[in-house]
């Protein structure tokens, strides 16, 4: 998700957290470091993008994959160290990654400039952020959500979620992907408001595209705060008003989303997670980053099916090092976010997952912490073991 929203969803509950004390930190400049002989994603600066949020990902055919970030760092210069002054494209940038011959990862940036500026991957005139996308018979489509800034005096978060969108993309084919057609679908007169993210992550399964939207109510002594679980049909994608689904305490699942009778399936509270079908286990996982103590720790669940029973949350790898205060990545004002695993780089029982770290401090700031690193806002990449 976005780096300028400092997401609602995340980070107002990271935000609330008491903070730590600022520690030492030694300014180092960032350096991507591709492992040899494993196909193991890394995103170095190139090609003007200096960081970005998000990083969701999906295979489009044997050879290449797909990467989505958030609000992004822009620069013409190559070789920056730092981004003061730089440029932020608000919206959507992408990539495209292969692995080499020799099992080496490579990535190339896709920057849309419009008169010389750079501009988002998506929308002519709105501020969009991915979500996660899906293919249906040989069909690409990528969520958005849809946000406009506000100029509120005393509001912390200075935007507002206006509403939810699927780019489609019959043909991507075309190695350049702005030589790609893109039509959208709206799809918010069919999502109530108290769903702030909508496809935090995406399952095509029997027939349905199944999502886990973040969902937030209270009213009526009625109070609820987690993912939930929807679907749509998948010959219902195109025209998905009044055919969304949501699964009840029940077990059974109904048109309409009442606060009464839904289910939180994940006791996550995220904007972003991944859910995937490993075959060799029979088992799905959901990967996610904790939102407390500002997101430093990394947990996995498992399930045989899409709807659960879920196990409880487990640990996945080390505390995250960017909110350590014993570690010289930490700064008092970093919260992490963003936990996912990328399925098409897991081997075995070895989940790849990426999660990425941000400031609370005013990144307008030309001396900010985020401005004067270039460690944080960007994917960080982890092999874990689970």
């Amino acid at each position: 998700m976005g780096m300028i929203k400092k997401s609602v969803f995340i980070v107002l509950l990271l935000l609330i957290l008491p903070l730590f004390s600022c520690s030492t930190f030694l300014s180092e400049k960032y350096t991507a470091e591709v492992p040899s002989n494993q196909c193991m994603p890394v995103f170095p600066d190139k090609n003007g993008w200096y960081g970005g949020d998000g990083a969701y990902s999906i295979s489009l055919d044997q050879e290449r994959t797909l990467w989505l970030f958030g609000d992004t760092f822009v620069a013409h210069e190559e070789g920056r160290k730092d981004r003061v002054d730089m440029d932020v494209i608000l919206g959507t940038t992408l990539a495209i990654s292969t692995c080499s011959v020799n099992n080496e990862f490579k990535i190339q940036y896709y920057l849309k400039k419009k008169n010389e500026k750079f501009v988002s991957s998506f929308g002519e005139n709105e501020w969009l952020w991915p979500q996660d996308p899906f293919m249906v018979n040989s069909v690409l489509y990528i969520p958005l959500i849809a946000v406009a800034a506000i100029d509120k005096k005393g509001e912390l978060f200075k935007f507002k979620i206006t509403g939810h969108k699927l780019a489609r993309i019959k043909d991507f084919s075309a190695a350049d992907p702005y030589k790609w057609r893109v039509g959208y679908i709206d799809l918010t007169p069919a999502i109530p408001p108290e769903i702030a993210a909508f496809a935090t992550t995406s399952v095509v399964h029997d027939n349905y595209v199944y999502f886990y939207p973040f969902y937030t109510y209270s009213k009526d002594a009625v109070n609820i705060l987690g993912n939930i679980l929807a679907r749509i049909p998948v010959t219902k994608l195109d025209n998905p008003t009044g055919a969304i689904e949501y699964f009840t305490k029940e077990g059974t699942w109904q048109n309409n989303l009442n606060p009464a009778r839904v289910k939180v399936i994940l006791d996550a509270c995220v904007s972003e997670l991944s859910v995937r079908y490993h075959a060799a286990e029979k088992k799905w996982i959901a990967v996610y980053l904790t939102t407390q103590n500002k997101g430093d720790k990394l947990f996995y669940q498992v399930a045989d099916e899409p709807e659960g029973p879920w196990s409880k949350p487990k640990a996945l790898g080390m505390k995250v090092p960017e909110v350590d205060p014993q570690s010289p990545l930490y700064d008092k004002n970093n919260f992490c976010y963003a936990g996912k695993e990328h399925i098409e780089f897991s081997r075995n029982k070895n989940l790849i997952v990426t999660y990425v770290c941000n400031s609370a401090e005013d990144f307008e700031k030309k001396t900010s912490f985020l401005r004067r690193n270039l460690f944080l806002y960007r994917p960080v990449v982890n092999n874990i073991n689970y």
